[in-house]
């Protein structure tokens, strides 16, 4: 397993339509779309957390709590831990556009459906 880095979830949640990176909270980056938050991470961290449903966060924590867990703070509200050394590209990359998803204004989103891939 490769995993994954605090660059490659810069890259990704960045190339979705509106998002934008906020320095706060010390060294952590917030990636956010709308003036709402969808992803949170720091280059000296392990680990990232992106917005979830409470549904989808319990999902993916019994299916590898090794590489999931309920984020501290956020996890009441379904925001998920991801472990990056233990998720490959492909899976993060879902993650995270669940997660701008779910924060976007739907003219975002709808435009991204309609993008050939």
């Amino acid at each position: 397993m490769a995993g994954a880095t605090f660059e490659q979830v810069r890259r990704i949640a960045l190339g979705l339509p509106g998002a934008e990176e906020v320095g706060t909270w010390g060294t952590e980056t917030v990636f956010q779309v709308g003036g709402k938050m969808f992803a949170v991470a720091a280059p000296d961290e392990p680990h990232a957390t992106v917005k979830a449903t409470p549904d989808e966060q319990a999902s993916l924590v019994a299916r590898d709590p090794d590489t999931y867990a309920v984020a501290p703070t956020t996890g009441r509200f379904g925001w998920v831990r991801v472990e990056l050394a233990r998720i490959e590209l492909p899976a993060l990359r879902a993650l995270v556009v669940a997660a701008w998803r779910a924060a976007a204004p739907r003219r975002l989103t709808t435009g991204y459906d309609t993008e050939p891939t």
